[in-house]
């Protein structure tokens, strides 16, 4: 737990501004004196100055020495993007006694000088928004850090190549992780690929080891013919709620032998094919609205209807269709 030892016991505000060179990565383009001009006066703000390199040791000890000579308690910095050096920043705040969130950064470099070509437009949009993080920092409140229990678990939503070998890195690096397919197999659009681009490397043999390994790997659970029904809660906590479609197959005795499809009377054409004769689509994968169940089973396309087999005699237990299933939760 921080200890806040300067300021604001008797409500006074007391802003340092620093405005950083990051070598000629930013001063290139943006004026730091112009820009310190444009903050110093502001209310609050007890002292504003600029150095060539903030985030070096030197100038974090910058930082530290004010704070403790000028008992500030709230800290602006601008520089690069706070995704490269906020931590850095907040702990030297933290080092001088400063609660970590009394601190605000506003990025003059990816926001300004990398994307500007006139230095006077430029050092303006600088102050400007060294001004705003000046007037944020004001508002700021104490916060103290706590660790929250998450249950490291992860849902992959696709079971395309990406979200295949998304699923295999986590798995692999000790998640639990949870793979989502809507369509009743995973491998998505390379599925039905030849060739890959640029090496025109076969696509089944890149994707079906991997599918293989999904199927096995003992840290995925596969959820195939399945939609996301709702979203809720947070990060580290999350609850989704998962459709799984009726298949119209007991899946606990299904040993995908093929038996079934053999002894089937329709040839459904696999949705997005299409087959053309003579510049004319004469057949088209689609989804129909099946009425009744009980004779052509689930949704299927039977604008294909080959012969009707004899079904075999010695029927497998896992081809037994059950049309009452249902989809479940």
């Amino acid at each position: 737990m921080t200890q806040h030892v300067h300021g604001s016991t008797n409500g006074e505000i007391r802003i340092g501004v620093y405005v950083c060179h990051c070598g000629t990565n930013i001063a290139k383009m943006v004026d730091p004196h112009k820009v310190v001009e444009a903050v110093k006066d502001m209310p609050g703000v007890v002292i504003a100055t600029q150095y060539r390199f903030m985030c070096s040791d030197p100038g974090q000890e910058l930082i530290r020495k004010d704070i403790e000579e000028h008992k500030l308690n709230r800290i602006v910095v601008a520089a690069c993007s706070p995704l490269m050096h906020e931590g850095t920043f907040r702990k030297a705040v933290e080092a001088a006694g400063l609660n970590r969130y009394f601190f605000e950064m506003a990025n003059i470099r990816e926001q300004v000088s990398w994307v500007s070509e006139d230095p006077r437009t430029a050092t303006h949009k600088a102050g400007q928004l060294t001004r705003a993080a000046v007037a944020r920092v004001r508002f700021h409140e104490e916060l103290e850090m706590r660790r929250v229990p998450i249950k490291k678990a992860v849902m992959v939503i696709g079971g395309g190549i990406a979200g295949i070998e998304s699923a295999l890195q986590m798995a692999d690096a000790g998640f639990q992780v949870y793979l989502v397919e809507r369509e009743a197999t995973i491998g998505g659009h390379m599925a039905k690929f030849d060739k890959t681009f640029p090496t025109l490397d076969c696509a089944a043999c890149i994707l079906t080891p991997k599918m293989v390994s999904v199927g096995k790997h003992p840290n995925i659970t596969l959820l195939t013919w399945a939609d996301i029904e709702s979203v809720s809660g947070s990060i580290g906590n999350f609850k989704v709620k998962v459709k799984s479609k009726a298949r119209y197959v007991d899946t606990s005795k299904c040993n995908s032998c093929g038996a079934c499809f053999e002894a089937c009377i329709s040839r459904p054409t696999p949705e997005y094919r299409r087959m053309t004769l003579g510049g004319r689509v004469f057949r088209e994968g689609r989804m129909l609205d099946v009425r009744d169940k009980y004779i052509l089973g689930p949704k299927h396309d039977l604008t294909i209807l080959t012969g009707a087999q004899p079904m075999p005699e010695n029927v497998p237990a896992a081809m037994e269709v059950d049309i009452e299933e249902g989809a479940e939760l």
